[in-house]
């Protein structure tokens, strides 16, 4: 998910010395981080004394009932550990409407959401689509937690109460869609593998019991079958530590499978893998996020931090592309939404009225600018039975990086 201008936070339970200067988790929170961390413990001795990585981060983030986001803490937003675009500005919202718009107008009825987070982003689009008379014929939202579903069902019947009856929940996806997929930040919360090249082998780093009143510790083994493929794949040099998404690879492939005709938008933080893999980025990109405060420490404050990484494109594209996709358009957001219209938006609102205009030219800054989210967010587009170029990608489509 997201960062304020790349950052995230969260609380933290028996926090280490170097991460001291976090807030501290309630009593109610580290009961849940403490129960959660029963459950991988189990996981661990029940697997041997050691579980991979990917492994940890599943149980951390999705557990039933203890994991990041299936627990019932406040995740999103300024009261929570990260803000996203949607929750940032309503001007993000409204510019996708025009791309979806111009899918809808090609006959895709149908919109699916994954991972709505607060509603936000539904809630802005639903209206923006029905004054642009493309209001879909179903708002479909595909969300694990249970916790997140009352609070989008909540957000949407306050912002859209009209179009409110066009959304239904899923609990599983479709076997076939005919219509538009949009993910925003989903791929960078679903779990990774990583790996490390140490003396010409290539290790996979794991986690085991810790010593000395640490529940875990971070363990190294040898890599195999399709991780060890893909990580000589790249050629990574030695002593470099990275993560490989196979879990995001293999879930853009689902989403390819189901799809019959129609659009799939991605819209996360990352880079193509030219950069994602470049020599100087020797440690990775796993952060975690906490109270708005981000640190790479993943094995602390277990189920009330997010863990992600950044989103290697290049990968994306080519699952997507193996499983009968066609690429559409990649761009940083900025360019994005610049072709969507953003500047046109902010012009409805007169300059002169700086109560209103204000606000919103400093939420447009935070959207475009390459320090804040413009250019570290980009938007991947995968088509099936489409032909017209998209709106989104009018100028400045750079899927040649891919």
């Amino acid at each position: 998910m997201l960062i304020l201008a790349y950052s995230r936070i969260i609380r933290d339970v028996k926090i280490p010395p170097h991460l001291a200067h976090l807030q501290a988790p309630s009593a109610a929170a580290q009961a849940i981080s403490d129960q959660l961390t029963e459950v991988i413990t189990g996981e661990i001795a029940a697997n041997g004394g050691w579980i991979n990585f990917a492994h940890f981060m599943t149980l951390a983030l999705y557990a039933p009932g203890l994991g990041y986001y299936s627990a019932g803490s406040r995740k999103l937003g300024q009261d929570g550990d990260f803000v996203t675009a949607p929750e940032l500005s309503p001007l993000f919202g409204r510019c996708l409407a025009r791309q979806l718009a111009e899918l809808i107008g090609q006959g895709l009825a149908d919109i699916l959401e994954i991972g709505a987070g607060s509603g936000a982003l539904a809630a802005d689009l639903l209206p923006e689509l029905a004054a642009l008379g493309q209001a879909p014929e179903h708002y479909f939202i595909l969300e694990v937690s249970a916790d997140l579903r009352q609070r989008q069902q909540q957000r949407i019947a306050e912002r859209a109460p009209q179009q409110a009856g066009t959304v239904r929940w899923l609990d599983v996806l479709p076997t076939n869609f005919h219509g538009i997929i949009i993910g925003n930040e989903v791929l960078d919360a679903i779990p990774a593998h990583i790996v490390r090249t140490h003396d010409g082998a290539v290790e996979e780093l794991g986690v085991t019991r810790g010593t000395n009143g640490d529940p875990y510790a971070r363990a190294y083994r040898a890599a195999d079958g399709e991780l060890l493929t893909a990580a000589r794949y790249l050629g990574l040099p030695d002593d470099y530590e990275t993560e490989i998404q196979l879990a995001a690879r293999a879930f853009v492939k689902s989403f390819a499978r189901l799809l019959k005709r129609g659009a799939i938008l991605f819209i996360d933080y990352g880079f193509p893998a030219h950069e994602y893999y470049h020599p100087q980025r020797n440690s990775g990109t796993l952060m975690c996020h906490y109270r708005h405060h981000a640190h790479a420490d993943p094995l602390c404050l277990v189920g009330l931090q997010d863990i992600t990484t950044h989103v290697d494109f290049s990968a994306i594209a080519h699952a997507g592309a193996a499983i009968g996709l066609d690429v559409l358009g990649y761009a940083n957001q900025a360019q994005f939404l610049i072709n969507c219209g953003i500047t046109d938006i902010l012009g409805e609102t007169p300059a002169s009225d700086t109560h209103a205009y204000l606000p919103l030219a400093s939420q447009a800054q935070k959207l475009l600018s390459p320090a804040e989210m413009g250019e570290l967010f980009k938007v991947i587009a995968f088509g099936k039975g489409l032909t017209s170029p998209l709106l989104g990608f009018s100028s400045g489509d750079k899927s040649h990086t891919l």
